[in-house]
């Protein structure tokens, strides 16, 4: 039994080896689209002059084939006369000015209304006649100007074509030009329709441009404010109080490195930014900062004159370089309004790191004793920074927070500033994590 039925096994195994009769079809008709799309692109690449003069001529060519010699568009019915140089010079007219159409519409409507009337009342008949149907429709699709007195103009000449029609002894009755001239107006309407459907495909794209160019515009707003107003307040906050250190030298000094340094920094960043900002040129994305630098902000805070105490819990998930960048920068603007605003008042960073994200607290105490228990080594320059907030307040454009909410909210978390309970003022941000490497924002 098994010897019987193994032969229609394999011919059943050969079968379903051997290509379909279904799949053969449909793998030429895949050849075949994919040709006629690579002969379109092809069309499309030629110059405009090209892919015009190559109908225009077509159609003169095809005027006085055999088939199509006498077989054209006709309006008064006239009886048929032959051939001569007139008629040829008719048929040019209707069809060789179309390789300007869309340089010069009106003109080559005007040229191919003229050569259709020539060859209508004398009588002739070529495939030429179909000039005037496309010239009508290019006009009313590519005439930017003068539309109304155009299709003024061509109405008094039709009525003047349907008047020598009649007098030439024409057998058309009045309805007939009617219609006939009802199907002109429909290629003219359908050609403006044309034109308003490309007026509004290129008006959505300009706004879509504008939009993304809006936004881009705001972007980087967004990402030179978060640079420069750190290190620039940074710098004021510094050398304000360096006036109150003229009878200390070696804390005038520590304080001038500290703005040079901080003004280094900003150069830094500066020029990663203005990298990324051109387009001839690539810059890394390693270069956006993240929360491994949180750190180094802190000291850089301290290094300033404001006390901030930095500390973390858990273990850092996998946010993508966009959340991280994010998280910094919120970290960055609460530190930058400290300094403006709370110039010498303790201020506590907190970073809880979550599976699903990072929570970020940024608080700075109120007005009254807020100094820590332990002072930092360079509390003289907290207590000058104290002063000469008070004399020399930084203000601020308050556009800071605005764009932070906007940047947390673009990964879908949430950012809330205000007064505490204790006074003070709390910057508080949840940025949830994301699978995956993100822009920046």
């Amino acid at each position: 039994m098994f010897r019987r039925d193994a032969p229609a096994a394999l011919a059943r195994t050969d079968a379903l080896a051997q290509p379909s009769a279904l799949a053969r079809p449909t793998a030429l008709a895949e050849r075949v689209a994919s040709g006629g799309r690579s002969l379109l692109r092809y069309w499309q690449a030629r110059p405009v002059v090209v892919r015009d003069a190559l109908p225009a001529v077509a159609l003169a060519l095809l005027a006085y084939c055999p088939p199509l010699a006498r077989h054209g568009t006709r309006l008064g019915e006239l009886p048929y006369r032959h051939t001569d140089a007139v008629a040829v010079l008719a048929a040019l007219t209707q069809s060789l000015p179309l390789a300007a159409r869309r340089r010069w519409p009106a003109g080559v409507l005007a040229a191919c209304a003229a050569g259709f009337a020539v060859q209508d009342v004398r009588g002739y008949a070529s495939f030429a006649g179909l000039g005037l149907i496309l010239a009508l429709y290019n006009g009313a699709a590519y005439q930017s100007r003068m539309r109304q007195p155009l299709v003024a103009a061509l109405t008094a000449g039709y009525v003047l074509l349907a008047w020598a029609e009649h007098e030439a002894g024409s057998p058309a009755a009045p309805q007939d030009f009617v219609v006939f001239y009802l199907c002109l107006a429909a290629c003219w309407l359908f050609g403006s329709w044309v034109r308003a459907q490309r007026q509004h495909d290129a008006e959505r794209r300009r706004q879509a441009t504008a939009e993304v160019r809006t936004a881009e515009r705001a972007r980087i707003a967004r990402e030179l404010h978060d640079v420069v107003t750190h290190h620039v307040t940074a710098i004021v906050v510094q050398a304000n109080a360096a006036q109150y250190l003229v009878s200390q030298p070696e804390q005038l000094a520590a304080n001038l490195g500290a703005i040079s340094q901080t003004g280094r920094r900003a150069l830094s960043e500066l020029r990663d930014l203005l990298g990324v900002l051109d387009a001839t040129r690539s810059a890394p994305l390693e270069q956006a900062p993240d929360l491994t630098e949180v750190a180094a902000l802190v000291e850089q805070t301290r290094a300033a004159g404001q006390p901030v105490e930095f500390g973390s819990r858990g273990r850092q998930p996998e946010l993508g370089a966009g959340r991280e960048q994010a998280a910094y920068r919120v970290v960055q603007e609460a530190l930058t309004n400290a300094m403006k605003y709370a110039a010498g008042r303790r201020t506590q960073v907190r970073l809880d790191y979550r599976p699903d994200g990072v929570d970020i607290a940024v608080t700075t105490a109120g007005p009254g004793p807020h100094k820590p228990v332990e002072k930092a080594a360079d509390s003289t320059v907290e207590n000058a920074a104290d002063k000469a907030v008070g004399n020399n307040a930084v203000g601020g454009s308050g556009r800071g927070l605005v764009g932070l909410s906007e940047r947390v909210e673009l990964f879908g978390g949430s950012l809330t500033a205000g007064p505490d309970d204790t006074g003070g003022f709390a910057v508080r941000a949840r940025i949830p994590a994301a699978a995956g490497n993100d822009v920046p924002a």
